[in-house]
This record gives C-alpha cells, structure tokens and sequence, in this order.
C-alpha cells in the first residue's frame, strides 16, 4: 500500500491549488500539494518535507480532513490534511501552475480522479475556519 498525503492550505478565504506538469502523469490536471509517504516517516513529516519540496514552504499540519482509498485498482490510501500555518510565500517549484481558488470554484477544475470525492469535504472544511 503506498501513502499520500495532501495538504489544504487556505488564505483569505481560497485555497491553494496546483495544476500537474505537462509532461508527468496526469498531464494538467489539477490536485492538493503533497506527496507520498517515505520508509520510516510519519504523515505529518512527509507532508511538511512534500510542501517544502514543491512550494518552498515550512507548514504546521493540523487535523485530518479525509482518508480515501485511491482509484479502482491502485495500492493508494490518500490522507488529506488541514494546514493550520504556513511561513514563506508559496512558490511554484514542481508545477505547471498554482492557484488561491476560491471554495466554491473548485467543481470547475479538472482535478484528478482521487481527489475529487474530497472537494465537498474541503468545501465543508473551508467554511468552517
């Protein structure tokens, strides 16, 4: 079984969004920041190294918002995670793009396949805070 963890940053009111390469798997669509889990390392540490990765951004990972398996026919479990505080300005290191949407926004981007049964609880999340 391999383990993803993705986390949801918010700010003013959106969320942070990115947009896949264009040249890997699942060419532009779209996801929350993160990454899989290595050997020996917890969630939580998987995710603040993914996001320091792929955003150049130290985060504070709070409560955990969904976990899902992946897609029909995949060893993937997906662990999506609210993340209470970030420092530094999030920059595109790994993406074709990145974007703050707006919750409600988020029905009309072309996420992947995996992410999509979480957007409502984002959604739910997101007014919350």
């Amino acid at each position: 079984m391999i383990l993803v963890v993705a986390g949801v940053l918010e700010r003013a009111g959106r969320i942070l969004i990115c947009q896949r390469s264009s040249r890997g798997s699942h060419p532009l669509q779209w996801e929350f920041p993160g990454g899989k889990v290595e050997p020996g390392e917890t969630e939580s540490a998987a995710l603040v190294r993914e996001l320091r990765e792929e955003l150049a951004i130290d985060v504070t990972v709070g409560e955990l918002i969904a976990r899902l398996p992946g897609a029909p026919g995949t060893e993937f479990e997906l662990a999506f995670y609210a993340i209470t505080s970030f420092t530094g300005e999030p920059r595109n290191l790994v993406f074709e793009s990145i974007a703050w949407a707006a919750p409600g926004s988020l029905p009309g981007y072309d996420f992947l396949e995996a992410d999509v049964p979480v957007l409502d609880l984002v959604l739910q999340h997101a007014h919350r805070t």
